[in-house]
């Protein structure tokens, strides 16, 4: 891939040097203004902050005009002749997961896909060696193989990925983690997509849900976040050409394009996000298809957060690498495409990091309305402020709401009502990515699967 797309070192050394240049300017600043400097810090985070929230209600709204998913009925996807099929692979990268392995193989089982078009490639790594046992023990079929991933260095999800699609044969290629249920039509609703939206579209990011939502309430969180994002946030970037985040499974791709792309960089932990804006940058189109795998919602706290604060590190990786090249990106992105990059994907992070802080600002001027308070909240951006708290937090909590409407799922309205909890959590791992983007920027931090697992065949239609 282009050396420039690539997250092995995060700041250039142009992004380096201008950071140093500006934190030295701020810092004389504040010795000689500190007041000026505070004054000028609080309304450019309040102004980005409310920014954020308008972006987003726009996406909401964008969302219900008109149809933004790629739907493919049962009929329309079962019409198509098995021999007019393209070959299709399907790569399961795993580390750890012998426990999952058994019922992975008999979901991927399930899939309506002729066997001698199918390529599934387990990508294990070399030093996982009873995951391996565990897979040997399970595979069957020859359209079903093992590839063991040497030892290397980074070990992360996207290097196996790209060894994966080095053998890959397929015309398309997607992705399916270890405890995944897709859809068993998934494959042959994403080949009439394809082939009906033509050469401009190159991937096909399907819907992401959970089996086991009413395991506590973490996994309720969860499930009402993933709604909002699949069901209203994607459909809204679809709707004004935006670039699309991708998710890191379930993606459909048209194989040599992926290839000329340079495929996932190995360095960047959320590398799906990362190749949804390279996509978009190279004048290619991502749409979002209807259909559903489900997936396990991690239910543990101390796994969520560092599930969370790997996607939130590599959300940031990604904005400072597009971020390299201002000109380039903005001319290949336009104005709406920086918007995004700028807003959902950099902002994203930034507000679940700086939530905190504001959260404890706002307590402390209820609670004792401190004098240099009234100092650094000039009365412009203080009404803003307001503004943000009131109208941001009841949106969001609206959204939420929302989602368990679309979910018919009104047993959730009170979780929903609790979203401030699950925010807390967010503003955790916001800090816990900020303090491993700077020390430990290509670490992936494994997600522990198998918590719950289905016991029985999960309907996905």
């Amino acid at each position: 891939m282009n050396p420039g797309f690539s997250a092995q070192v995060v700041l250039s050394r142009m992004q380096r040097a201008g950071l140093i240049v500006a934190l030295v300017l701020i810092t004389g600043w504040a010795v000689l203004f500190p007041m000026a400097v505070l004054q000028t810090l609080v309304a450019i985070v309040t102004v980005a902050y409310g920014a954020a929230i308008v972006f987003r209600v726009v996406l909401v709204w964008a969302s219900t005009r008109g149809e933004h998913l790629i739907r493919v009925s049962d009929e329309e996807a079962r019409a198509v002749a098995d021999h007019d099929l393209p070959v299709y692979t399907v790569l399961v990268p795993a580390y750890r997961e012998p426990a999952v392995i058994g019922q992975l193989m008999s979901h991927l089982g399930a899939l309506e896909y002729p066997a001698d078009k199918l390529e599934i490639i387990l990508l294990l790594e070399e030093d996982d060696r009873e995951t391996i046992d565990a897979a040997a023990a399970v595979v069957t079929g020859g359209h079903v193989r093992i590839l063991v991933v040497p030892e290397s260095q980074p070990k992360t999800k996207p290097k196996a990925c790209n060894v994966g699609l080095e053998q890959a044969t397929g015309e398309f290629v997607t992705i399916y983690d270890a405890e995944d249920v897709p859809d068993p039509l998934q494959l042959r609703r994403a080949v009439v997509a394809l082939r009906r939206l033509g050469p401009s579209y190159v991937c096909l990011q399907a819907e992401l849900g959970y089996f086991n939502v009413d395991q506590n309430r973490i996994t309720k969180w969860f499930a009402l976040e993933y709604a909002t994002w699949f069901r209203s946030l994607l459909p809204g970037l679809v709707a004004l050409r935006m670039p699309i985040p991708l998710g890191g499974t379930s993606n459909h791709f048209r194989a040599r394009e992926l290839r000329e792309l340079g495929a996932w960089d190995p360095y960047n932990v959320t590398e799906d996000a990362d190749l949804g804006i390279r996509l978009a940058r190279s004048g290619y189109r991502v749409g979002v298809l209807d259909s559903v795998t489900l997936e396990e919602a991690n239910s543990d706290f101390i796994n969520w957060i560092k599930q969370r604060s790997r996607w939130y590190k590599g959300y940031l990786m990604t904005w400072l690498v597009h971020l390299r090249s201002p000109r380039a990106t903005v001319r290949q992105l336009g104005w709406r495409g920086i918007l995004c990059l700028n807003l959902f994907v950099g902002g994203t992070p930034l507000a679940a990091l700086l939530n905190a802080v504001l959260w404890a600002t706002t307590i402390l001027w209820f609670l004792d309305r401190p004098p240099i308070m009234e100092e650094i909240f000039v009365p412009p951006f203080y009404y803003l402020g307001v503004i943000c708290l009131v109208f941001g937090n009841a949106t969001v909590i609206y959204l939420n709401v929302l989602s368990a409407r679309t979910m018919d799922r009104p047993d959730l309205l009170g979780t929903a009502l609790l979203s401030p909890g699950y925010w807390a959590m967010m503003s955790l791992a916001g800090a816990k990515a900020a303090w491993q983007l700077v020390f430990k920027p290509s670490y992936w931090e494994k997600t522990t699967h198998g918590l719950h697992l289905p016991k029985e065949a999960v309907d996905v239609g």
